[in-house]
């Protein structure tokens, strides 16, 4: 089975017959075989997992398959452990016929922050930037978006993707293993565009906005979340080492800064929406992330400061518009 048959119309429909061309050789099965080794691993469990149809599907308020009455010839208990096949899952919440997937991040939380400050989704085509396992794709079809395109480099979120699309069979929306770097130059033809948690992980902050702008039609918006830092327009910080233990954390703006970058890149109508302290209701392990989160991240001591002394992860959410 070829997962993504059904996105190479779509993106022919885009005017984006090229970028299709290149996909279909990009995304064969064989080559994702030979890149990731864990692949026949996922492949097989996700083949292994129940065929069902789901009773109701909820993806406005939540995302929602099915209930456990839906449940045929597996029990609760295996449905749960053919789920922990994909383990970790780091985005959701997700409920699959009565398996409540607790993830470690509250993603829907974010989403509630930013869906009253952007522009309408409603039969807009979207570009997802580092979606993970497509959490925020589905609320996002939940409000109407027409075309929701997900890029993701960690494969096994991109097999978490699959498992709900296994039920939902939504064609117009995908989520494919590539990263922001293999898109093409200039694909200007997305009517929105979203950056959540990506920008500081790229140690050419202006250039990711730049591609970002690329993907934009005139007139489109930007969606960019991002971890600040407080200060004045020339505050910028770069971690010396480690930030709450991760490596690639390369540069975090202040909010006149990074305002700043995106007026220097060509945004105009440029708003911070949001900014708020990652809490431990928001990120934290799990029985179905069961590797260190948040709290291991934090100075015990003092929680306003990273394990290595830096100020706790502050989040700001951007919108922006493509002249």
């Amino acid at each position: 089975m070829n997962y993504y048959d059904a996105l190479y119309p779509q993106l022919v429909a885009m005017g984006q017959e090229r970028w299709a061309e290149e996909l279909q050789t990009t995304l064969s099965k064989q080559l994702l075989l030979e890149r990731y080794g864990d692949m026949p691993e996922w492949l097989s469990a996700l083949e292994a997992l129940p065929e069902i149809r789901p009773s109701h599907i909820e993806l406005q308020d939540s995302v929602t398959i099915g209930s456990g009455s839906d449940l045929g010839g597996i029990t609760h208990e295996e449905l749960i452990a053919r789920l922990q096949s994909f383990h970790p899952w780091r985005k959701g919440p997700y409920s699959l016929f009565g398996v409540e997937i607790d993830t470690e991040w509250r993603s829907d939380w974010k989403w509630d922050r930013l869906l009253a400050h952007i522009q309408p989704l409603a039969g807009r085509r979207v570009l997802d930037v580092g979606c993970g396992n497509g959490y925020h794709g589905w609320r996002m079809r939940g409000v109407g978006a027409d075309f929701v395109l997900g890029i993701e480099p960690f494969l096994v979120s991109v097999m978490q993707f699959q498992v709900m699309q296994r039920y939902l069979q939504d064609p117009q929306h995908q989520v494919i293993p590539i990263g922001v770097e293999d898109l093409p130059a200039n694909l200007a033809c997305f009517d929105s565009v979203f950056s959540m948690g990506v920008l500081y992980h790229r140690r050419s902050p202006l250039d990711h906005i730049l591609e970002l702008k690329g993907c934009l039609r005139p007139g489109g918006q930007l969606i960019l979340e991002t971890l600040i830092i407080e200060g004045d327009l020339e505050t910028i910080f770069m971690p010396p080492g480690r930030y709450a233990k991760m490596r690639n954390v390369w540069f975090l703006p202040s909010i006149p800064a990074m305002i700043l970058w995106l007026q220097r890149c060509g945004f105009t109508e440029i708003a911070c929406i949001n900014t708020c302290y990652t809490s431990h209701g928001e990120q934290h392990a799990t029985e179905w992330m069961r590797f260190e989160s948040l709290a291991d991240y934090l100075d015990p001591d003092d929680e306003s400061k990273t394990i290595e002394g830096h100020p706790a992860p502050l989040r700001a959410i951007f919108i922006a518009t493509k002249p």
